[in-house]
């Protein structure tokens, strides 16, 4: 069967918007593969536990925190930087605080700079692992506790890094359910 002109363009078009879409479907789950896979983009890594080795090399971590905007909340890291030794687990805190008169519930993005230290800066425990529900005029510190893995020291470009910026940005979301559904009452 032999399709005339308008026919094969039609569904040669229609054939490449398919091919399109499908792409771009799969295209986020792809890149968040392949962030976590390289640490590109500073995407970071998570483990149960700490480092089995410590070495005597320390790196500077810096933290930074900032909102999207119209999210209401203020949020800040309470110290600004730590000094550790690659491997040594470190703990920080950031602090946010709900000005309003209304809950609010936010979710926390994060990036590693530079990107090489990505794939070598490993969280253990992360308020960035779950949404945040902060009420009316509460004020929390929320904790991350992280290392730097000893493997950073023989790769090719990460092994010169000295500073790694940890940084959030969280972003409103909608309140979970059950906190919406006590708001009613």
């Amino acid at each position: 069967m032999k399709m005339d002109g308008k026919t094969k363009t039609v569904a040669q078009t229609l054939g490449l918007v398919l091919v399109m879409g499908g792409l771009a479907w799969a295209s986020v789950p792809f890149y968040d593969w392949f962030c976590r896979v390289t640490g590109y983009g500073g995407a970071t890594n998570t483990a149960e536990a700490g480092a089995d080795t410590v070495l005597d090399r320390e790196i500077t971590i810096r933290f930074d925190g900032s909102l999207e905007r119209g999210m209401p909340w203020e949020f800040k890291p309470v110290e600004t930087e730590v000094t550790l030794k690659i491997g040594e687990t470190g703990l920080a805190f950031y602090e946010a605080y709900n000005p309003t008169d209304e809950p609010i519930a936010g979710s926390a993005s994060y990036n590693v700079a530079p990107y090489d230290a990505g794939n070598f800066f490993t969280k253990i425990d992360c308020f960035c692992f779950e949404e945040q529900v902060l009420q009316p005029g509460e004020r929390v510190q929320m904790p991350v506790t992280f290392y730097v893995d000893p493997a950073i020291v023989d790769d090719r470009d990460a092994k010169f890094v000295n500073h790694i910026t940890l940084s959030y940005t969280f972003y409103q979301i909608d309140l979970p359910q059950e906190q919406a559904a006590l708001d009613l009452n």
